[in-house]
């Protein structure tokens, strides 16, 4: 695998070795040899996937506050997103800064996600699905939102017609959250 950190400290592009031949391919989506030697020590409890039905389909900005915040490890096993994350750790360096990806499935690049950020995705094409692990089991009182379209935060979605959910798009601004992340409780 080939593992580049981002813009963000912490986030990482990860990059599996394909191979292929005439059956069709094989690849490591995950190792943990690997995540170590990047200091990536989560014990991943939970998979989730997801199918958004229609191109420009948005799904968050989402998180779960601490003690339950969770690390990402998610790649797009069919179609292809635009991958948001933005960093809401109050006393961050990059606090409220954000990056986005490109992941598609037949690239197979994948993003790593630590505690502490905000996550979206949106769906580049119809029939998107999405696949990823979480370092902490879902906890509905810690399950929290931020608009997609907080203006403080200026996200370059780049498509017109968006498609969310009524929690997404009744989500609060990060001014109005009650976002809890300090560098100190996502170690």
């Amino acid at each position: 695998m080939n593992v580049t950190e981002l813009e963000i400290p912490g986030v990482f592009l990860i990059e599996p070795d394909v191979f292929k031949d005439y059956r069709g391919y094989y690849m490591e989506s995950y190792s943990l040899r690997t995540m170590k030697k990047y200091n990536i020590n989560d014990v991943f409890v939970q998979d989730n996937h997801l199918l958004s039905l229609k191109k420009g389909t948005i799904r968050g900005i989402h998180f779960q506050n601490a003690p339950y915040a969770q690390s990402k490890l998610l790649r797009c096993t069919k179609g292809k997103i635009l991958d948001i994350v933005v960093d809401l750790r109050k006393d961050s360096p990059t606090y409220k800064k954000w990056l986005s990806v490109e992941l598609d499935a037949e690239s197979k690049k994948q993003i790593y996600i630590p505690k502490g950020f905000g996550h979206a995705c949106m769906s580049l094409v119809d029939d998107t699905e999405v696949q990823y692990k979480v370092s902490e089991l879902y906890e509905p009182a810690y399950d929290r939102a931020i608009s997609w379209k907080d203006p403080e935060l200026d996200i370059a979605w780049g498509i017109e017609d968006i498609i969310v959910s009524p929690k997404d798009m009744n989500a609060p601004t990060l001014a109005e959250s009650d976002v809890n992340f300090t560098m100190e409780n996502t170690k």
